[in-house]
């Protein structure tokens, strides 16, 4: 399958030297069997034809997607121009750029930022799922789906974020408010240097980065991927 990657954002400039771009550790989640192109949207660069590509995906950024930036607007509109049968995948700023885009709600969270290995409940399954009851996943974000587009249903989230994985029942396209392709080591190293003003911020973040001690669900949820995009469910 040929995938455009579209690519909002990459790793801030102190480990832009040690660690893929996020375009590459996307494609390294979903798997060698596919073509892939990258596309540097944050730059201003679009596929010229949203039928170039056979499926996209949407990566994370470091932007909101309420924010009145010119790549931001031509985002929302490509969104909007791509076929309802071509299958799209977001994670983090994609997961909410896409429900922004298809008449849902994105915010700042009043409740703050959630950090590190962030444990969502499974609500509902579909084809392309496992048995799994709940899955753990890194996250670094404010900003969350605050109410779903229409058709779309929430699989799986938590208190923190209850919209963490939607999937769009009137087109191809499924959502992660997590990070299934950041390594435990990239989270660690991310989230090390990035203290936001929280309250009782230094026990947060401390507890952000012990939970990264624990295992993750990040290769589980690139099977769920490569599922979907297999399978069209």
């Amino acid at each position: 399958m040929k995938i455009g990657i579209l690519e909002t954002g990459n790793p801030p400039e102190r480990l832009a030297a040690d660690y893929p771009t996020y375009g590459r550790m996307a494609a390294d989640l979903v798997g060698p069997d596919h073509a892939y192109t990258l596309y540097a949207v944050a730059e201003g660069v679009l596929p010229a034809d949203p039928a170039i590509e056979e499926a996209y995906l949407i990566t994370g950024s470091p932007a909101g997607v309420y924010e009145p930036l010119p790549w931001i607007a031509a985002l929302m509109d490509f969104l909007r121009s791509v076929p309802p049968e071509t299958p799209l995948v977001g994670i983090c700023f994609g997961h909410q750029a896409m429900a922004s885009a298809f008449g849902g709600r994105v915010a700042k969270s009043d409740k703050g930022w959630g950090l590190g290995l962030q444990t969502y409940a499974i609500h509902a399954r579909a084809p392309w799922m496992d048995d799994a009851r709940e899955i753990a996943v890194p996250a670094i974000h404010q900003d969350q789906v605050l109410e779903p587009p229409p058709g779309a249903r929430t699989l799986a989230g938590n208190a923190f974020a209850p919209h963490g994985v939607l999937h769009y029942e009137d087109r191809r396209a499924l959502s992660f408010q997590v990070h299934p392709e950041f390594t435990h080591a990239y989270a660690t190293a991310l989230i090390a240097g990035h203290r936001p003003a929280v309250p009782h911020a230094p026990a947060v973040h401390d507890a952000a980065l012990a939970s990264l001690a624990r295992p993750g669900d990040g290769p589980r949820l690139g099977g769920w991927i490569r599922r979907f995009l297999e399978t069209g469910t």
